[in-house]
Formats: structure tokens, sequence, C-alpha cells
């Protein structure tokens, strides 16, 4: 019974987010994830992660609103709850997208590294304030842009990475900054620029990224990004196991039939 409902359920998500992106789609998500049983939704939830994990189209474009959705600060207990069912049930591809290495915080940078939290002189004679370092990140100069891209705060980050003169370059060395500052790196996480694949391949790759929220954007990545994570030394074992899972889960690469030689 749950089955039938959960694949019809999936079913109608996949339509209706057609039409939608971004917010919409998450704020979709959100009233349908809290309109049914948690067990239903979590059955549905990983049927999208099984069919996305098969490169299916559809599922793929709905999981990256799934994401965005689990990531939010405020999805942090249901995103628990659905762990712990994924985990009760088998419910394996759900289980994958929710791994959880043991000891980790949606915040915590790796060992041994060292965050310079420091705000930068943005050349005003006096530290600016954290509200002054926001109302600039909404209306930065070029010139500023650097400042404000160093800046430690994520509630500065967050404003700075609304603003629509931000480009996907300055977002990328952000991400890909080390040491990196794990709550920066969260906020990208969390932002519509983890939809851009130099970006979500910076955070992935980053060995200060949260592992929460690192390991589902792995659900995102081709086959030879995911390659790349599992051969990476130097990123956490649970990120790199969950890179190599998904990697044996993706179709196999089709190639074109031999042309016949002519004789």
């Amino acid at each position: 019974m749950h089955e039938r409902q959960a694949s019809n359920l999936v079913e109608r998500w996949k339509k209706t987010s057609r039409a939608l992106s971004g917010p919409l789609r998450v704020a979709y998500l959100k009233s349908e994830a809290t309109a049914y049983p948690l067990d239903v939704v979590a059955e549905a939830f990983d049927l999208v992660c099984g069919s996305a994990e098969q490169a299916e189209p559809d599922a793929r474009e709905l999981l990256v609103g799934l994401i965005d959705f689990l990531a939010e600060r405020e999805q942090l207990d249901f995103a628990q709850a659905l762990r712990e069912e994924a985990a009760g049930r088998s419910l394996l591809s759900l289980g994958r997208l929710l791994r959880r290495p043991i000891g980790s915080a949606a915040t915590s940078s790796s060992p041994g590294t060292s965050v310079d939290l420091h705000v930068p002189d943005y050349g005003a004679g006096r530290p600016l304030t954290l509200g002054e370092r926001k109302a600039l990140a909404r209306r930065p100069t070029r010139k500023s842009l650097d400042k404000l891209l160093a800046d430690p705060h994520p509630a500065v980050i967050r404003t700075l990475l609304g603003n629509p003169k931000l480009t996907e370059d300055d977002v990328v060395r952000l991400a890909a900054r080390r040491p990196g500052n794990p709550e920066v790196l969260a906020e990208i996480a969390r932002s519509e620029w983890s939809h851009r694949v130099r970006v979500r391949r910076a955070l992935v790759l980053n060995p200060d990224s949260p592992a929460v929220l690192a390991i589902p954007l792995l659900a995102l990545m081709l086959r030879p990004e995911l390659r790349q994570v599992a051969e990476a030394t130097y990123l956490s074992p649970p990120l790199r196991v969950a890179a190599h899972e998904l990697l044996a889960r993706r179709p196999p690469v089709r190639r074109p039939p031999a042309t016949p030689k002519l004789q």
C-alpha cells in the first residue's frame, strides 16, 4: 500500500516540479513532505534517490530540489527523522543521500584545520560592524568584493551570495579556499550556487566542507566527478566511500557501435 502511494507521489512530484524552479520547488516539496506520513514520504524520497542514481533525468531534476530542502537549517530534525526511517526500513538510496559520518556536525572543520577568523581591513580606518559589513555585501563594489569574500562571518557571506554582482568565478574561488571555513562553505552549499557544476565540485573536493552537506551533493555528480572524489586521498573516508558506492550504481557509459571497416 505504501509503495503504491509513494510511487504515485513521485510521479506527481516529477510532473509538478517541471514547471517550478529554485525556491518554488523547495517550497512545494516542503508542503508535500508535511502533508503525508513520514513512512510514505521516506519511501517516496527513496524512490527519487534510486532513480537519480540510475541517471533518470526527471528524478535527477527533482533531487536538486530535495537536496536544497533537506539542507535547510530548519529541516535538521526532519532530515534526522528520515535518516532513522531509512536505517530502520533499509531504504538504501535515501540512506546514502543522508549518510552522516559518526561524530560529524553540520559545520565542523577537519581535524588539524586552522581557519583564519580575522575580519579583513575594509579600509574605513576602523573595524566595521557586522551590520555595516552585511550592508556592504548588499551593494558591493568590485574593489570591496575581495574583502567581503575573505569575511569569516556566515551572515556576511549569506548576504553576498544573493548579490547579482557576484560571479561564478568568485564563488568557485571561495568554495575552493584552503583552509576553508566550514560555516562559509555551508552557506555556499545551501545556496543556489551549489547547482552550478564548478561550484559543486569545488565544495565536495574541499576537505573542510561539512560532510552532512557534501555527501548529498555527490548524488548530483557524473561518473568522472565521482571518480575524482573517490580517488582524492586527502578527503574523508566516508565521503570517498559514498562516491565509490554511487559510482558503482551509475549506469555504464554507452559507447557508440564500432564503424565497420571498409574492405
